[in-house]
């Protein structure tokens, strides 16, 4: 999935649901500082359960931000999510890199629900099992190679090289790291809540010991405000920003967003409860939101009394330079929560497994 090449610059582009994310940063002295940042909405329909179902338009929006930013770098780093992607964490003897590589493609027969010549296959070694040392963890991840190929299309046809392919949650999982300092044995739960998707990654001293993801996002909320007030799109929009409709009573408003954020809170709830679960003696102490919902008002509160645990929004941007002359650090504070995906691609270079 990830193909190599000298390290250079890149630009990372989180294609979401509602939208395409950009962002490019210059690394100095081991600091980030930021370069180039853009965002652009997409048409609804077009990216649709991850998959890009309107190539045309989303060719076009990826295009005109890239063309609008004056950007000089061909080479994007880029990730997906979503059902053509599966995560599992398994148990080998423990061997090489080299040797992994070589038995990996049989090894994964045993984990992946799609035919083996459909997938591309990469895998991350964590390290000994505490508990076996003849035994190792490893991430492997599957990607169907047509839904790959999908999106590597899309940035062809914009000029672009798909130089690193990332998954979503990993992406998130690299914003967190540059710029949150985690105690050592510290378990949190990063949660990408964005449009049609959220993403759940719980680390342990820096390392992914859990991935979910939830095919249920803030077009929830849309959906809700259509079905129950016979209204468009569009006009859900408007009233779930804060707008009014002409025509339309408000008083039932809020009941409907209660119900949609109960359910998306609950989803939240059971990936969590299902990692305690399968990790009797290990609990979880904050959880990190992120994402588009992250945004709405109340969300954090009302996740942190439902889980009786701390509740922050991710800053990607904390403790990346931002040059007040060239950017508008209000404007920035308010997308902030949009952008963790794209600032951990940034952070990529070519080259990089």
């Amino acid at each position: 999935m990830l193909f190599g090449g000298k390290k250079k610059d890149i630009i990372g582009i989180d294609i979401g649901a509602s939208s395409v994310k950009l962002v490019q940063l210059r690394e100095s002295k081991g600091v980030y500082h930021l370069s180039s940042l853009g965002i652009a909405p997409l048409p609804s329909e077009a990216i649709v359960d991850g998959a890009v179902m309107d190539s045309s338009s989303v060719v076009e929006v990826v295009d005109n931000l890239v063309q609008s930013l004056k950007l000089k770098t061909k080479n994007i780093a880029t990730s997906i999510s979503g059902h053509s992607v599966i995560i599992r964490k398994i148990q080998m003897s423990i061997m090489t890199e080299e040797e992994m590589e070589a038995s990996i493609q049989w090894e994964a027969e045993q984990y992946i629900p799609f035919e083996i010549s459909e997938v591309n296959i990469d895998f991350q070694i964590l390290g000994p099992d505490p508990n076996d040392p003849s035994q190792m963890n490893v991430i492997l991840v599957a990607a169907k190679k047509d839904f790959v190929n999908d999106y590597v299309a899309v940035f062809s046809e914009c000029g672009l090289t798909s130089s690193v392919m990332d998954i979503d949650c990993f992406a998130m999982e690299n914003a967190f790291e540059a710029n949150y300092d985690i105690g050592e044995g510290e378990i949190v739960a990063l949660v990408n809540m964005g449009a049609s998707a959220m993403n759940v990654n719980v680390l342990k001293d820096g390392v992914s010991v859990f991935t979910r993801d939830i095919t249920v996002g803030g077009s929830m909320f849309n959906e809700e405000l259509q079905k129950r007030l016979g209204i468009s799109d569009e006009d859900a929009e408007t009233m779930k920003l804060g707008g009014n409709v002409d025509g339309v009573d408000k008083s039932s408003f809020d009941e409907i967003l209660s119900d949609a954020t109960e359910n998306l809170l609950q989803e939240v709830q059971r990936s969590l409860d299902f990692f305690s679960a399968t990790a009797s003696d290990e609990k979880i102490e904050k959880v990190y939101i992120t994402g588009g919902v992250s945004r709405f008002p109340k969300i954090k509160d009302l996740l942190g009394q439902r889980l009786d645990l701390p509740v922050d929004l991710l800053d990607p941007f904390n403790q990346i330079v931002v040059d007040e002359k060239s950017f508008d650090v209000e404007y920035i504070g308010a997308i902030g929560p949009l952008m963790s995906v794209a600032v951990g691609l940034a952070m990529r270079r070519v080259g990089d497994k």
